[in-house]
């Protein structure tokens, strides 16, 4: 008769991995262009959650701004020096974001921050 309190050597059953992605990873991977943000959106797990809404509506919000910012390069001379520095900057911005959102925190950027909360919060 076999004991029940003998170790056994086949090793026990995995555990199953809990489905989708932690909320700071989704937060972050977001700000990985636009077409994670829109996902996000999209999805029905990750659509229902406000911290991953916030930080996919506010990806969205900084791709505006870029685009419209991006006009200021077709102004002569004037473009030409600021183009280059607002570029910069919005990489800064994003580089900042992406942190943010990978530590948990829900970094809201000075002019867009309010309107993606409300946003987020719908």
């Amino acid at each position: 008769m076999e004991d029940p309190n003998a170790f056994s050597s086949t090793p026990p059953p995995p555990q199953a991995a809990a489905v989708g992605l932690a909320d700071n990873v989704a937060g972050a991977l977001a700000y990985i262009t636009i077409v994670p943000a829109i996902v996000f959106l999209v999805l029905e797990p990750y659509n229902r959650n406000s911290f991953i809404r916030f930080h996919s509506f506010q990806c969205l919000a900084l791709a505006v701004c870029g685009f419209v910012l991006s006009f200021f390069t077709a102004i002569p001379i004037l473009g030409w020096i600021l183009g280059p520095i607002l570029g910069l900057v919005l990489i800064c911005v994003w580089i900042l974001c992406v942190i943010k959102a990978y530590q948990g925190v829900r970094f809201k950027l000075p002019v867009i921050g309010d309107l993606v909360e409300n946003l987020a919060r719908q």
